[in-house]
């Protein structure tokens, strides 16, 4: 494929792909893996040649001519057409920056390719006596090589012309119609390829974790169940009449860990839920601790409703006990007048009946 009169003047890595010859339409891939493309120049025949090697394959041998022109069809997709391998060659890079030097690249080659054709017929019509027939004289058509020595003395004529305008054409066509479906197909190449790897990664770690999530989720049952029963508890004392100061306080502090210990849960089921949109990629265990997480939701907000319908007995049962004694303060007032009347009226008899 190389010889050793060539030698390469740039290379890139990116991915090869070549025209359907069925469809004319769509892509296919020349090979798994992003290759090395490097344009080579050979000084003896002053030929420029992309060329492309995936193991023994020459995956591109694509001499460059001055018609060549390298299109972007998008910020990391590139494609040429190469009328002498009828195919159109495309090329998908790593960045912007890699197109935009190879799309330079091409541009110079494809300009020292048209001063090296210039230059070989300025040469031809030198030293070809042929060239002074009359001007009433037709040329044959030219046979145009691509490979071997012949290649630089390319002879020109009406029907050459003619031949290259409906090449280009043609040439023009397949272009078109190649890139209706390139961008988004090459959009979605490289986004899935660069996003599978973390996809997989993503997957594994959450099957590692399912059993974590159990655990945490069994927990969470478990210290549920422990605050429906301390909310019980609670509305069993609420519903008692205790006059001691001491319960009092201990039911107020009750219920402050209740509050406390609810908006831990409800804190680390908002802690779980985001770390589920993030890690989470097994559907099925997803939607079934997504359930579970609803459950366990659910059951907090009764257990706050719970909460909330017993701090207000507990509220109402201190009104109703500080009204009762009020009362009672009132009718200990009442009868200690009236014991001091009685008092007063005993007096009273006793001084009558010594008198």
């Amino acid at each position: 494929l190389l010889s050793c009169r060539e030698q390469p003047i740039f290379s890139t890595r990116a991915h090869v792909f070549q025209i359907d010859p069925a469809t004319k339409r769509n892509w296919i891939p020349a090979s798994k893996h992003a290759l090395t493309v490097s344009y080579f120049y050979d000084a003896t025949r002053n030929v420029y040649r992309i060329i492309s090697v995936g193991g023994t394959k020459a995956i591109i041998n694509s001499t460059i001519t001055p018609n060549m022109t390298f299109t972007k069809t998008s910020q990391k997709f590139g494609q040429w057409a190469d009328s002498r391998a009828n195919t159109v060659y495309g090329l998908g890079f790593a960045s912007e920056q890699h197109l935009s030097q190879f799309a330079e690249k091409f541009q110079e080659v494809k300009e020292a390719a048209r001063l090296a054709r210039e230059k070989s017929q300025d040469k031809t019509e030198l030293t070809n006596p042929a060239l002074n027939i009359t001007s009433h004289q037709v040329l044959p058509s030219p046979i145009i090589s691509s490979n071997g020595p012949g290649e630089d003395k390319l002879f020109r004529s009406q029907s050459a012309d003619v031949e290259i305008t409906t090449e280009k054409e043609r040439l023009k066509k397949m272009l078109s119609e190649g890139s209706v479906s390139e961008v988004q197909w090459e959009a979605e190449f490289f986004s899935l390829q660069d996003n599978n790897n973390k996809l997989v990664a993503a997957l594994h770690e959450a099957n590692a974790n399912v059993d974590q999530w159990k655990k945490q989720l069994t927990a969470y049952q478990e210290e549920t169940e422990t605050l429906r029963q301390r909310v019980a508890e609670l509305e069993s004392q609420g519903t008692q009449d205790s006059s001691s100061e001491n319960n009092k306080e201990e039911l107020s502090q009750t219920l402050e860990e209740l509050e406390l210990l609810i908006k831990a849960k409800d804190e680390e089921i908002q802690m779980l839920k985001s770390q589920k949109c993030g890690r989470w990629e097994a559907e099925g265990e997803r939607e079934e601790t997504l359930q579970k997480l609803q459950e366990l939701e659910a059951r907090n907000a009764e257990l706050e409703q719970r909460l909330h319908l017993a701090e207000q007995t507990l509220a109402e049962t201190l009104a109703e006990r500080e009204k009762i004694q009020t009362e009672v303060t009132k009718v200990a007032e009442i009868m200690d007048v009236k014991i001091f009347e009685l008092s007063e009226l005993r007096q009273g008899l006793a001084k009558l009946v010594e008198s």
